[in-house]
């Protein structure tokens, strides 16, 4: 027992011990660095086409303040338990019905690694001579910016404070030279916006800011758990969840209006600033790379057994595979998100603060299966994915959220038990 606890370096397994807690600055570049990513400037770019300036502001600000308290609780309760999402998981949904979040969790955080690979390799392939090596440009790329990355994420939580640190600033400094170069070309900012080329319904809008990041969110336990006090693991997140994640979305927009291309890639290199875009944009997407496989192969671990370093590197793998094809079906993967990943996190919080006390519970006393949790987040899901109406992130969040109220309540009157604790207090 004593040497796989030394081994777990990154408290795959365990609750994190108060040597490894971080300061402020340190959780807000992980966290600031995972939501400071590329492909939310592409959502970015795909409003700033379809909205007018008014509607623009109102979407991103009302998408973003829903993903800001939904990971801003999150935070709360990792920091308050020390506890990662996975075995926060098993407390809520039982130790094999934790299988499902973590599965749901990890399998679209190896997708938005993929696309992550996919955004970087595409533009740099397209300014190398052709058939570099004897290979086509694109494959040869992803197989060696997906191997580059892979490593680096088994590298660890160390890795992700690193390459945070130095995405942040650089990116804050293109994306605001980037938009004044935009505002410029137009003549003033209120031109921005003035002729959307398409049109996008604000339901729609909105719900891409949500499903934008939605499932990065729900991942925010195996961040914030880290945070050496309450307060800032909640406004390190609430940080990056809202203002950080407004700021890439108004990177992405203005100049995706102004010259009518929603790929940030391609306004820059229309802007001259080619060098620079590979270079920044290229360590922006390797800092959310990071975080994105680092949650991917902590779900795979606690499913597996297997060490986190060796499902890294085999979800990295899996996600290079298929980085191209998950790049070109970007805005309906987003919108697949939407309505999958909310129920997890709605019922960890409904979990938390309807059974605080069995968080104390040893890993023996927790039943397989919690059925109410689980039960719930099938139905958000499919809530989620078959209502015609609102917004898909919020219609799976709400229904999970409902439906585990009302099975709570039915399996308790029942005398069904809801994990060991019961029948534990019960003893006493």
């Amino acid at each position: 027992m004593t040497a796989v606890q030394t081994t777990d370096t990154e408290f795959a397994n365990s609750k994190v011990d108060d040597h490894a807690k971080q300061g402020f600055w340190k959780v807000v570049f992980v966290m600031v660095g995972f939501t400071f990513f590329s492909p939310s400037m592409l959502a970015g770019g795909t409003l700033g086409l379809g909205l007018g300036g008014t509607e623009f502001f109102l979407a991103i600000a009302l998408g973003n303040l829903f993903l800001a308290i939904y990971t801003g609780l999150l935070a709360h309760i990792a920091q308050k338990t020390a506890l990662g999402l996975d075995l926060l998981a098993q407390h809520v949904f039982g130790k094999t019905g934790s299988y499902l979040p973590s599965a749901l969790i990890s399998i679209t955080q190896m997708g938005w690694f993929g696309v992550g690979v996919a955004m970087f390799a595409l533009p740099v392939a397209d300014m190398l001579p052709q058939n570099l090596l004897g290979f086509s440009n694109v494959i040869l790329l992803v197989i060696v910016i997906g191997a580059a990355m892979t490593f680096t994420a088994a590298m660890g939580v160390k890795a992700l404070a690193f390459f945070g640190g130095l995405a942040v600033p650089l990116i804050a400094i293109l994306g605001t030279y980037s938009n004044w170069l935009s505002v410029e070309k137009v003549g003033s900012f209120s031109q921005v916006f003035s002729t959307p080329s398409t049109r996008l319904s604000m339901v729609a809008a909105v719900s891409i800011v949500i499903a934008n990041f939605v499932s990065g969110g729900t991942a925010t336990p195996n961040f914030a758990r880290f945070a050496r006090t309450n307060r800032t693991a909640v406004s390190a997140t609430v940080l990056a969840f809202f203002v950080g994640n407004c700021i890439m979305f108004i990177f992405g927009a203005v100049g995706a209006a102004a010259y009518g291309k929603a790929d940030i890639f391609d306004v820059l290199i229309l802007q001259g600033l080619a060098v620079p875009a590979i270079l920044t944009l290229g360590l922006n997407i390797w800092s959310t790379n990071n975080n994105a496989l680092y949650t991917t192969g902590l779900g795979f671990s606690h499913i597996t057994g297997l060490g986190v370093r060796l499902t890294t590197i085999i979800a990295g793998t899996i996600g290079t595979v298929f980085a191209v094809v998950l790049y070109d079906n970007f805005i309906g993967y987003l919108s697949l998100l939407g309505g999958m990943i909310p129920p997890v996190g709605a019922v960890l919080v409904m979990h938390y603060f309807l059974h605080k006390s069995q968080y104390s519970l040893s890993h023996e006393q927790i039943l397989g299966i919690n059925w109410p949790a689980l039960l719930a987040v099938v139905a958000g899901i499919t809530g989620g994915l078959t209502m015609n109406f609102g917004i898909v992130p919020l219609n799976s969040l709400l229904t999970a959220a409902l439906s585990y109220l009302l099975l709570d309540f039915i399996f308790a009157r029942a005398g069904w038990k809801m994990n060991i604790a019961s029948s534990v207090e019960a003893a006493h």
